[in-house]
């Protein structure tokens, strides 16, 4: 069975976090384990509360599932300080290293601050190094990277400046019709179009794009092969958003299902 472990915070309306990670994994046939970083509590409206759990129980979540279960591919969602992020940097490295994908939350899709002001350097110096893939959209990008981005060249500029293997920047916030991703690997540029998904069920896109990536390293996909096949997945999930509550409501990581 392939494995792949989720340091992130929980969603108490299960629709992005810890759950719609599990939720990912299990759609794409991995065996999915947990490092919880913090408890929220939140809804379709928003997050109203949240506490973050002790570093060294982060720290010992992930040493149990790696001493005894393994990590076929890691990811990374909110950490929310950085002392969290150094505390999982260290353990990450403790563990071997495994492949990482890092989504640097920043925000909740409701706009809630996830990630203190200090934490962003810790992230950019402490966790992107040791990551595989990286998939900022584009504020997470601008902060990171100090790159101003109003267009195509500026992802690019960023991707390159970030300094990581491989890059994935979710141009979703550039506006218009479309929503082009840029994957920036080894170098090279390529662009994943797409026309953009109307409808408000979209709370959870980035951790279900990152859990998919995740799952597909796990499975052996190259990274930017990974990142392709993760577009493709979180573009099914928007689309069959599941109408829950009266905010954001969330992508659904089991589309597949309703296919059948």
């Amino acid at each position: 069975m392939v494995t792949a472990l989720t340091i992130a915070g929980s969603d108490s309306g299960g629709g992005a976090g810890i759950q719609a990670d599990l939720k990912t994994f299990e759609a794409l046939g991995v065996w999915g384990t947990t490092a919880i970083v913090a408890v929220t509590a939140q809804n379709t409206l928003g997050v109203q509360a949240f506490e973050t759990l002790p570093a060294a129980l982060v720290q010992q979540q992930v040493r149990s599932v790696a001493d005894d279960i393994g990590i076929g591919a890691a990811k990374t969602g909110m950490l929310a300080t950085a002392a969290l992020v150094a505390a999982v940097a260290d353990v990450l490295e403790e563990v071997g290293r495994p492949l990482l994908v890092v989504d640097p939350v920043f925000v909740s899709k409701h706009g809630d601050t996830l990630l203190a002001d200090d934490a962003v350097g810790a992230l950019r110096e402490r966790l992107v190094p040791l990551a595989s893939v990286v998939t900022p959209n584009i504020p997470e990008a601008e902060a990171l990277t100090g790159v101003r981005i109003v267009d195509r060249d500026g992802m690019v500029a960023a991707a390159e400046s970030l300094g990581a293997a491989t890059v994935m920047v979710k141009g979703g916030h550039l506006g218009g019709n479309e929503s082009p991703d840029l994957v920036w690997s080894d170098g090279t540029a390529t662009w994943l179009e797409a026309d953009r998904i109307p409808g408000r069920h979209t709370h959870g896109t980035g951790c279900t794009l990152s859990a998919a990536i995740t799952a597909e390293l796990a499975k052996g996909m190259d990274p930017a092969d990974a990142c392709v096949a993760g577009k493709r997945f979180v573009e099914h999930a928007i689309a069959a958003g599941v109408a829950l509550g009266g905010g954001v409501g969330p992508v659904n990581p089991g589309w597949e299902r309703l296919a059948l």
